[in-house]
C-alpha cells in the first residue's frame, strides 16, 4: 500500500513539472564538478578574491591607533581584522605582509607612503626661520651694552634715567609710576653709548621685569635708602640670577631725612647680594637722582663693567632682534619697539617675529627722529606691521615676503597641531569619565535586572531655566601697549572668588572701536580704556547703547574700580548688632486665662532692651532660645524701651522656655548691609 501511495506522488510530480515548467527551482551545486582524486590530496591554499574596494595610505611601522585613523574605524575594529593578533593601540605593526593582508579582510586596498609625521617635521626644518649659528670672535665688533633698570616701585628708577639722559619722562607719567617698558641710547659725559631699559617696578609688571632682565647685559638695581629692600627688589634680583647678568647696585635717595646706607647694604646681604663694602663682589654706588649726586661714579662703573664683559656683535648679514613692546597707534598703525642685537637693520627690510609679519617702513628712535639703519645693541622703533608681535618675540629678517609667509603658516600649523594635542587630552579624560559613569550605570541595570533606569531627581524642564544666583561682571579691557594689557590681564587672572563671577568678554591693544560697544552691549559688559583715548564719535554711541566707559591710567586705580563694580554686584549680606544684655535675677510666674506664663525678672547690664527687638536666650554659653517678646513691662506699666541699669520683666511669644537666676538675654536687631569682595590681587 505504501509502494502505491509513493508511485502516486511521484507521477503527480512529473506531471507538476511540465504543466508549470515556471515553478521549477534548481541549484548550482547540482552541477559542481566532483575533485580528482590528486586533487583531494593537494594542500588547500587559502585564497583571496581580487579587492577594488577604497585605496588606503598606510606607511611603514604604521601603530594600530594610526591604522585605525586611515580606516576611520576604532581599535576594536583593527583588532577583528588582524584576528585579534594585535591587543595595544601603540603596536608597531612592521609586517608588511600581515598588514596587507589585514586590509584585504577589511575589503580595501592599500599605498605604501612616507610617514606624514616625518614629511611635516621636515617641512618645518625646511620652510620655518631659524637663527644663524654664533657669530665667531673674528666678526664681533664692540656695541653698546644694554642696561636694564630694575627695582621696587617707587625707588627712582625713572629719576635715575632722567637725570642721566638730561629729560623729564617721571612727569609724563600717571601716578608717578611706570607701567610701559622703555628702551633709549643714551650718551654718557665719557663719550660712551648705554642703550637703557626702564622697567615697571609695580607688582603687576613682573612679566615686563623678567623680559627685560633676559634680553640685557648688565642689570642696575635701584634700591632706596629709606625704604631699603622691598619685595619686588627680591624679584629683580632672582630674575637677574636667572638670566646670569652681571648686578649693579644704586643705593638712590641718600638725600632722603630716614636714608640709612648701612641698613640698605646690609639688608642685601642678607638676600644674596655680596657688596664690594662688606666684602663681596657686587659694586654698590650711594647715589641721588633727584640731586644728581655721584652719578659719574655709577656711569664710570657701568663703563668698566662693560669693557670686562667684552660685549661685541655682528653687525653684517641678516638681522636678529627682540621686542620689547608694540602698540597701536591710532595714526600711525602698528608699531613695535625693538633691540637690535644682529645685523644692521634697514629700512625696507622684511621682518617676521612669531606669526607677525613687517616690511619696514619708518625706523625712529626714543626722541621720535627718523633713522636711515640701526646697529646692533641699539632700540628703535618700527612702523610696518600687518599683526602686533608679543612683547618677548625674536624678530629675524628674511630675503623676501613669500618666505615669511611660508615660515608663519608653518608656525600656525605648529601652534594648531600642539593645540590639537592639548585637547585630544581633554577630549580623552571627558571620555573615560564618561566611559566609567556608563560602565556603572549598565553594572547596576544588570544587577537590578532593569532595562532602563529611572531618571535621578525631579524631572528637568523641557526649556531650560536659568536658576543661577551669583552675580556676573562683565569686561572689555583695552590698553594702549601689548605689555601694559599683558599686566592687565594677568591682575585680573587673581580673581577667583565664588560669591561674583568675572567674565572677560573682550581685550585688545588700541582705541575703542564700535564693535567694542556692539559687544558691551550684547553682553551688558563694562569697558575700561586704560591710558587711551575715546573717538567722539564712539562715545556718544556708547551713551546712546547706555554702554559704560570708564577711562584709567594707573593700574591700582583700575584695580580699586573693579572691586567697587564687584561690590556693587553683590548682594546685601544679613548681620546681627548687638543693642543690649540683660541678667536673669528670679522667674515669676503669671495667669492668663487657666495656663501659667513664665516672665524673666531681669536687669538691664549693658546697652538697651527694645520691645521689638530679637532675643537670645543664653545659659552657660549655650543658646536655648531665639525669639521676639510678647510683653515688656517696668514695674506695672507697658513700656517700650528699658535702659541701663534698670528692672524689668520679659516675656517671651514661646510660652515653653523657662529661665533660671544667672541667665543671659541678648538683645539684637537684624539688618542688611553691603558686602565688600575679599579679592586681593597682591599689591
Amino acid at each position: 500500500c505504501s509502494y502505491l501511495v509513493y508511485k502516486k506522488i511521484k507521477d503527480s510530480v512529473r506531471l507538476l513539472k511540465f504543466d508549470n515548467a515556471l515553478e521549477i527551482h534548481t541549484s548550482s551545486c547540482f552541477f559542481k564538478r566532483r575533485k580528482t582524486g590528486m586533487e583531494k590530496k593537494a594542500v588547500r591554499v587559502l585564497e583571496y578574491p581580487k579587492v577594488k574596494g577604497e585605496l588606503v595610505d598606510v606607511w611603514k611601522n604604521i601603530t594600530v591607533a594610526e591604522l585605525a585613523n586611515v580606516l576611520q574605524k576604532d581599535v576594536n575594529y583593527v583588532r577583528d581584522i588582524f584576528l585579534n593578533e594585535v591587543k595595544s593601540p601603540n603596536t608597531v605593526i612592521s609586517d608588511m605582509k600581515v598588514l596587507q593582508q589585514a586590509i584585504r579582510r577589511s575589503g580595501r586596498r592599500m599605498k605604501v607612503v612616507a610617514n606624514p609625521n616625518d614629511v611635516y617635521k621636515s617641512e618645518i626644518i625646511e620652510k620655518d626661520v631659524f637663527p644663524r649659528p654664533p657669530a665667531s670672535k673674528s666678526d664681533l665688533k664692540p656695541r653698546p651694552p644694554v642696561v636694564t633698570v630694575m627695582g621696587h616701585v617707587d625707588h627712582g628708577k625713572t629719576t635715575l634715567l632722567d637725570a642721566l639722559r638730561n629729560s623729564s619722562i617721571v612727569e609724563q607719567e600717571f601716578g608717578g609710576i611706570t607701567q610701559h617698558i622703555g628702551a633709549f641710547s643714551v650718551t654718557l659725559d665719557s663719550g660712551a653709548n648705554v642703550t637703557f631699559l626702564d622697567t615697571p617696578g609695580h607688582a603687576a609688571f613682573s612679566a615686563m621685569r623678567a623680559r627685560g632682565a633676559f634680553v640685557t647685559d648688565i642689570v642696575v638695581l635701584v634700591v632706596a635708602a629709606d625704604d631699603g629692600v622691598m619685595e619686588q627688589t627680591i624679584e629683580s634680583i632672582r630674575m637677574a640670577k636667572e638670566a646670569k647678568v652681571p648686578i649693579l647696585v644704586a643705593i638712590n635717595k641718600i638725600d632722603a631725612p630716614k636714608a640709612d646706607v648701612e641698613r640698605t647694604e646690609q639688608m642685601l646681604m642678607e638676600i644674596g647680594i655680596q657688596v664690594e663694602k662688606l666684602g663681596g663682589d657686587v659694586q654698590a654706588i650711594p647715589i641721588s637722582a633727584l640731586k644728581k649726586q655721584n652719578l659719574h661714579h655709577l656711569t664710570e662703573a657701568l663703563v668698566l663693567q662693560a669693557e670686562l664683559l667684552e660685549i661685541g656683535a655682528d653687525p653684517t648679514g641678516a638681522v636678529e632682534a627682540v621686542v620689547v613692546e608694540s602698540k597701536l597707534d591710532p595714526y600711525r598703525g602698528k608699531l613695535c619697539t625693538l633691540i637690535v642685537q644682529r645685523g644692521t637693520l634697514k629700512k625696507g627690510a622684511i621682518l617676521i617675529a612669531g606669526t607677525s609679519l613687517c616690511k619696514v617702513r619708518i625706523l625712529r628712535n626714543a626722541e621720535g627722529q627718523t633713522m636711515n639703519q640701526v646697529l646692533p645693541g641699539y632700540p628703535a622703533e618700527i612702523e610696518g606691521w600687518k599683526d602686533l608681535p608679543s612683547p618677548g618675540e625674536q624678530v629675524l629678517e628674511l630675503q623676501t615676503e613669500k618666505r615669511g609667509r611660508d615660515a608663519i603658516k608653518v608656525r600656525q600649523d605648529r601652534i594648531n597641531r600642539e593645540k590639537q594635542d592639548e585637547d585630544a587630552i581633554i577630549i580623552s579624560e571627558k571620555e573615560a569619565h564618561h566611559e566609567k559613569e556608563y560602565k556603572e550605570k549598565l553594572r547596576l541595570k544588570r544587577s537590578l535586572g532593569r532595562y532602563k533606569l529611572k531618571n535621578e531627581g525631579p524631572r528637568k524642564p523641557e526649556i531650560p531655566i536659568d536658576d543661577n544666583p551669583t552675580p556676573v561682571l562683565n569686561l572689555i579691557v583695552k590698553s594702549d601697549v601689548d605689555g601694559t594689557l599683558e599686566a592687565l590681564l594677568n591682575t585680573l587672572d587673581t580673581y577667583n572668588l565664588p560669591e561674583c563671577k568675572m567674565d572677560l568678554v573682550h581685550y585688545g591693544v588700541g582705541s575703542i572701536s564700535e564693535n567694542d560697544v556692539e559687544l558691551a552691549k550684547t553682553f551688558k559688559a563694562l569697558i575700561y580704556a586704560f591710558n587711551i583715548n575715546c573717538p567722539p564719535h564712539i562715545q556718544e554711541l556708547a551713551e546712546n547703547e547706555g554702554v559704560t566707559i570708564k577711562f584709567h591710567n594707573i593700574i591700582y586705580k583700575f584695580v580699586d574700580d573693579v572691586k567697587e563694580e564687584l561690590n556693587k554686584r553683590l548682594p546685601e549680606k544679613e548681620t546681627e548688632e548687638v543693642i543690649g544684655e540683660a541678667t536673669v535675677l528670679q522667674q515669676f510666674e503669671i495667669n492668663q486665662g487657666r495656663k501659667k506664663v513664665p516672665v524673666a525678672g531681669c536687669r538691664c547690664i549693658k546697652g538697651m532692651l527694645r520691645k521689638t527687638a530679637m532675643y537670645r536666650v543664653i545659659r552657660n554659653e549655650d543658646v536655648l532660645h531665639t525669639g521676639q517678646l510678647t510683653a515688656m513691662r517696668h514695674l506695672k506699666n507697658d513700656v517700650d524701651v528699658i535702659k541701663v541699669d534698670t528692672e524689668c520683666g520679659l516675656q517671651l511669644v514661646d510660652k515653653t522656655i523657662t529661665f533660671e537666676p544667672g541667665d543671659k538675654l541678648v538683645c539684637f536687631q537684624k539688618r542688611m548691609i553691603p558686602q565688600t569682595t575679599s579679592w586681593d590681587p597682591g599689591f
